[in-house]
């Protein structure tokens, strides 16, 4: 018989992502719940607003809520502000391992909000080598920094990148595949692929949700509008590139990577590595 396949959701926006976001997390939750997840990560741009309800929804429906923020890096670094294309920000997924995590990543969103903040939060390299015990980092989208160098087929810059950030955190860094049906995505699997191959660094799969099921993707499209002030109308407004950003079950992130199975066994890996609890009711 079978062994029933298992995966854990690592790269997931609520509600708190404002307007890039629409899954409320009570729903959230009870979906996850209804696909037999026993555990799940929330990951929102540049806040950890939404932490307490998640972790408190997740005890409810038994599931082990992982903490986590999509975070935002400057380049360079983030007491520049000024157009400036080396401090380009990029996209990072960092997860809570522990207190230590916790009490960093706190100091990472609120330095990234009051000191780095240019457009949007942002923290750079040199503070997360200095508040990256406790955490484990994921290389994010194709907003994230190896990504984006993969993107301008600059290989070896997107290797220093990735051996960069496996030193920040200790060797708890995770090169992400995804797959929502882009060609970009297709070429920078190839690229994380072969680059884990060479350094050692290991694959991780995700999906990049957004919303909680596939037919929400039209609902989402609205929110995308309200965000950049377009209508539905406009043939020239930003949009998602296809309706995949929602829960996928366990079964349908093993048919989309079925062939690269450690990325999908190392999501279970690191949601086992990810064990921060709140203590309510107790004063601290």
């Amino acid at each position: 018989m079978e062994k029933e396949k298992e995966f854990v959701h690592l790269h997931l926006h609520t509600e708190y992502s404002l307007l890039d976001g629409s899954g409320k997390i009570k729903k959230l939750m009870a979906k996850a719940k209804e696909l037999g997840m026993k555990s799940i990560a929330i990951t929102d741009h540049g806040v950890m607003y939404g932490l307490v309800d998640f972790f408190k929804a997740a005890e409810e429906n038994d599931i082990k809520a992982i903490l986590g923020c999509e975070v935002y890096v400057a380049g360079k670094s983030m007491h520049i502000k000024q157009p400036d294309k080396e401090n380009s920000t990029s996209h990072l997924v960092l997860l809570v391992k522990n207190q230590v995590g916790y009490e960093n990543l706190m100091k990472i969103v609120s330095t990234a909000s009051i000191e780095g903040f240019y457009y949007k939060p942002r923290v750079d390299h040199e503070y997360l080598r200095e508040h990256s015990e406790g955490l484990i980092a994921l290389s994010a989208c194709l907003g994230g920094e190896v990504q984006s160098y993969h993107l301008k087929g600059n290989y070896e810059k997107a290797k220093e990148i990735a051996l960069m950030y496996k030193d920040i955190f200790n060797g708890d860094f995770y090169l992400e595949i995804q797959n929502h049906g882009m060609e970009e995505q297709k070429k920078v699997n190839e690229e994380n692929i072969k680059l884990a191959e060479e350094t050692g660094i290991p694959l991780i799969a995700t999906n990049d949700v957004h919303y909680i099921k596939r037919e929400d993707s039209k609902s989402h499209d609205v929110l995308m509008c309200i965000q950049t002030a377009k209508t539905i109308d406009d043939p020239n407004r930003r949009r998602y590139p296809s309706d995949q950003f929602y829960l996928k079950s366990a079964d349908e992130m093993w048919d989309i990577f079925s062939y690269v199975p450690e990325a999908l066994d190392n999501t279970l890996k690191i949601a086992e590595q990810c064990n921060f609890e709140y203590k309510f009711h107790e004063s601290k």
